[in-house]
């Protein structure tokens, strides 16, 4: 067996565009330290798929394919996992993990995620404390939600923000074009924090307010309340835009999804949130006995490669390459974030915060960049996002299709 060890890496949680572009960071700074690393190994669906035996080599793969196509591949190319791993740190899975480390002698544990997945790197790098083992584990943040604490930004908020706003241009010049009264209503993903939500405020032009209204979780949802601001944007605008966050709640901390059904739960026990904007479409509808629409741009939100932010992959490529760095230099049970310094423009430096600062908590839209009414966006938000979603992807195309690289899952 080779003295040099070995590198696994995986991913996890909701995809994102440019999480493969992390990804392509840890793989290209390993190969390029061979004269420290052997192999370079991928989980398939995450630490679940691994406990399952489930792998590739991606030295291979690098060897073989243009792997530098990660970067234009959106979601995970390795395939991802909701799974949580027990909070007894001796449990059997542990041994059977720690196990397959040694077998393959793995000496360096990358995970790209977001707050699910930093407490996959807790406890990993606490179990690994326990057994004595030299095994390195560090996080690779990832999430459009940007919530994760203790950094400047998410890799991925900067290409979803990118594409709320672009689409949003798009759908307000659909839905103003007509001379009646209407209103359509946009339901953005963001179950406690309305980072994602609040980029819509991009979409407004020198011609039109739409969106005019734009709520969000951090602050209480009114009926009531909406009904008389509703009221007052229609006495300005003909065709009003509305943007809400799935996660909209009342002051009881219901949420508007539920006044219909009770949402339903995923495998981290999280509810599922949808809904809120056909509720709210079918209130308006009933109140104001008007057009009404709603549209829930889902799955595109995170997804959407070719909208992605040129800024937001070179970011998360090299997020991936610092995590590799980091392991070298000694480094376990820490995080990768992103340091913002506008000392001379928009700079972002990488540092280190230890995992057990930053898993199970969550960053908030911060209050003071929502009105006092909590319908609108300060433009102190507008200030922080703008560096994020600058330049664009350079896709490659084959017969006027987008070219990816082939997914793990799929070989």
């Amino acid at each position: 067996m080779s003295m040099l060890k070995n590198i696994l890496v995986g991913q996890s949680g909701g995809p994102t565009s440019v999480i493969n572009s992390s990804l392509y960071g840890v793989i290209e700074e390993g190969l390029r330290n061979k004269e420290k690393i052997g192999t370079v190994y991928g989980m398939v669906h995450g630490i679940e798929g691994f406990l399952a035996g489930n792998f590739i080599n991606l030295s291979e793969v690098a060897d073989n394919e243009p792997i530098d196509r990660l970067k234009i591949t959106p979601a995970s190319f390795l395939g991802s996992c909701r799974y949580m791993l027990p909070e007894d740190l001796g449990d059997n899975v542990y041994d059977k993990l720690f196990d397959t480390f040694a077998q393959m002698n793995i000496g360096y544990v990358f995970y790209i995620g977001g707050n699910d997945s930093m407490d996959t790197v807790s406890k990993l790098s606490r179990v690994a404390l326990l057994k004595k083992s030299d095994i390195r584990f560090i996080g690779v943040p990832k999430t459009i939600d940007n919530d994760l604490v203790m950094t400047d930004h998410t890799p991925g908020y900067g290409s979803t923000a990118k594409y709320v706003a672009s689409t949003l241009k798009e759908i307000i010049l659909d839905a103003t074009c007509y001379a009646h009264p209407s209103v359509t209503i946009v339901e953005l993903m963001g179950r406690h924090a309305g980072w994602v939500t609040a980029a819509s405020v991009l979409a407004r032009t020198e011609y039109s307010r739409n969106p005019y209204l734009i709520y969000m979780p951090e602050h209480a949802f009114d009926m009531e309340e909406f009904k008389k601001s509703l009221k007052a944007a229609l006495e300005q605008e003909t065709a009003v835009v509305v943007c809400v966050s799935e996660g909209i709640a009342d002051k009881d901390g219901r949420f508007i999804c539920e006044y219909a059904d009770a949402a339903s739960v995923d495998g981290f026990g999280h509810k599922m949130l949808t809904g809120c904007g056909k509720y709210l479409e079918n209130y308006v509808k009933a109140e104001f006995g008007i057009k009404c629409r709603s549209i829930e741009l889902n799955l595109p939100q995170r997804c959407s490669s070719l909208l992605a932010s040129a800024t937001d992959i070179d970011e998360a490529e090299k997020a991936g390459k610092a995590a590799v760095v980091a392991a070298l230099d000694g480094e376990t049970g820490k995080m990768i974030t992103f340091v913002r310094d506008d000392t001379n423009g928009y700079e972002i430096n990488y540092g280190l915060a230890d995992v057990n600062d930053i898993c199970n908590k969550e960053k908030k839209f911060p209050a003071e960049w929502i009105t006092a009414d909590g319908t609108d966006i300060s433009d102190e938000y507008i200030k922080y996002v703008r560096p994020l979603i600058q330049g664009t992807n350079i896709a490659e195309y084959s017969d006027g299709v987008p070219v990816h690289l082939k997914p793990a899952y799929y070989r």
